[in-house]
């Protein structure tokens, strides 16, 4: 995808190949034309005369003058173009012809940077879906972060997307969380009273325990009934899920779609999902196991859906649930899952073939874990005996923006060292504070020049300073950039291109003086850039969460 000033050098390309090299099909050819990295080669390159060799089998430099003969000068706003080396023609554009891309970011303001490439399909992103027993940690929350940013992108560039929570309250864990709360909330009448030995010790079980006694003073001590257990069972879901809900609104992350293992068990999609599969031949059974034929599909092994003992195992409840999300029309999959689940992605493309999907409709992203570093070195968690530090006690540590930027910063394929002195310092050193202070920068020079009654002005006729072309031309490429993000999954590509434009507008403002009130009109159109500056830095902020003060 192509800015409009580059899809019109492109077009104008595209013409003179026509003119050129009339029995050439240049639907077939595929037009390229990059930034090159050193000022004297112009403002953009093609390598497509060496492309023609091939075809038409002559010299490239002979291709590239005849190209150039029957280029449009004046529709591609070209000034000159030189040949360099084997054949590469060099663009040299019409002063003030980059002033467009500045009219189209302050015209687009907010959505700038967004497009419809997705036409209206739709995705269903996956993330988090921590058991409802304790605080989120880290893993969770770079899962959180991860996972909203790609959703921000996917609705960018046009999709349409649901947020989903996948709650986990049917396994051995959630048994656990209710011996645990049933014996902290004995414990306040009876100290004596043992927890349970694979439980919960966390504070959170003990504060819930705390709140429950207030409610119901001594009406569950001591029982030990079906219905009291089913109580605390109950009772602590709806507490760690009222709980995590909050400190994921709090994280900026606000999922649209919350969905039960219990409720898919007991509607029987399980069974159903099972039954579909034994009916296309899918099941076998071998040493009073049943077993899935994943080795069909491409998987290593095939797999057990029914144990011995007629229970499920993990999986089986995972393909009932995939198959249900599948069942309510959503073009596409996405779940980001922990990166011990490598082995779980072939089990669950070879269900979804299995059952009639094409193996495409779901991504699967694994999430590598985070290494929290303080002075240098590593801070050791443990969720179970309560020294996990969570979302809530990082964010008030460093800051909800310093987390979401970090936590995204690399793709979720790398393992993350979080170094909470760096998150917190007030440095160039630190990704987040530069590119939070350059939006904050373009806010307060445009501040100023209110106050010196300058407006903006998107002409931009007279900016000729090469760092005003470099800011420009990047400026132009950030729909590309998104896009390309949105469609790959990686929303460090968006605080990669922040970090960029944060050098090339301080080196532009360090060698450009913006208000010069000696100069109005130059002035005018420097602050025009400035503007169009803040607003795409803002963008790129908002795309991973992050805020863009305009003050710092």
């Amino acid at each position: 995808m192509a800015n409009a000033i580059e899809t019109k050098l492109i077009n104008t390309i595209k013409d003179a190949l026509t003119k050129a090299f009339p029995d050439l099909d240049v639907n077939s050819v595929n037009v390229m034309i990059e930034i090159p990295t050193v000022q004297k080669f112009g403002d953009y390159s093609s390598n497509i005369a060496m492309q023609l060799t091939r075809i038409l089998r002559q010299n490239p430099r002979n291709l590239a003058n005849l190209i150039i003969e029957n280029l449009d000068y004046a529709a591609g706003d070209i000034d000159r173009v030189e040949i360099a080396g084997a054949g590469f023609i060099n663009f040299f554009l019409k002063k003030g012809s980059l002033g467009s891309i500045i009219q189209n970011i302050l015209s687009s303001d907010e959505n700038y940077g967004k497009g419809t490439y997705g036409n209206g399909k739709s995705y269903d992103v996956e993330f988090v879906s921590a058991n409802p027993t304790g605080d989120l940690h880290l893993g969770h929350a770079r899962q959180a972060a991860l996972g909203d940013s790609i959703c921000r992108l996917l609705e960018a560039v046009g999709f349409d997307v649901e947020r989903e929570y996948y709650i986990n309250d049917a396994g051995n864990q959630i048994h656990n969380l209710a011996l645990s709360l049933k014996a902290r909330y004995n414990q306040i009448f009876n100290p004596d009273y043992k927890l349970p030995e694979d439980g919960y010790f966390g504070p959170d079980v003990i504060n819930i325990a705390k709140g429950l006694a207030q409610e119901v003073n001594d009406k569950y001590v001591n029982k030990d009934d079906e219905e009291t257990y089913t109580f605390f069972r109950t009772y602590g879901v709806k507490k760690e899920l009222e709980k995590l809900q909050k400190d994921l609104l709090d994280f900026r992350v606000n999922f649209t779609m919350w969905s039960s293992e219990t409720e898919i068990r007991k509607q029987g999609f399980v069974e159903k999902a099972v039954e579909t599969l034994k009916e296309k031949g899918y099941l076998y059974e071998n040493e009073g196991a049943v077993w899935f034929r994943t080795t069909d599909f491409g998987d290593d092994k095939d797999r057990v859906i029914v144990k011995t003992d007629g229970s499920y195992t993990y999986l089986t409840p995972d393909i009932a649930y995939h198959i249900q999300k599948l069942s309510r029309g959503y073009d596409f999959l996405v779940d980001l899952l922990g990166a011990d689940h490598h082995g779980y992605i072939a089990r669950m493309k070879a269900a979804i073939q299995a059952l009639g999907h094409e193996p495409n409709k779901l991504e699967i992203e694994l999430v590598q874990m985070v290494r929290l570093i303080k002075d240098g070195q590593e801070m050791k968690m443990s969720k179970r005996t309560g020294n996990a530090v969570t979302i809530r006690e990082l964010c008030e540590e460093v800051g909800t923006d310093a987390v979401r930027y970090y936590f995204v910063a690399r793709s979720a394929s790398s393992h993350l060292d979080f170094d909470l002195d760096l998150a917190s310092s007030t440095s160039s050193e630190n990704p987040d504070y530069y590119a939070q202070y350059a939006h904050a920068r373009t806010c307060q020079i445009l501040e100023l020049a209110k106050k010196n009654e300058l407006v903006n002005d998107p002409s931009c006729a007279h900016l000729e300073h090469q760092k005003e072309i470099d800011l420009m031309k990047f400026l132009a490429t950030f729909p590309d950039v998104v896009l390309d993000a949105a469609l790959t999954f990686t929303p460090s590509k968006i605080t990669n291109y922040t970090q960029k434009l944060a050098q090339l507008f301080h080196a532009f403002y360090n060698e450009c003086k913006v208000i010069d009130l000696a100069n109005v009109q130059l002035s005018q159109e420097r602050l025009a850039l400035v503007n169009a500056t803040r607003i795409t830095m803002r963008n790129a902020l908002n795309l991973v969460g992050v805020n863009a003060p305009n003050k710092m």
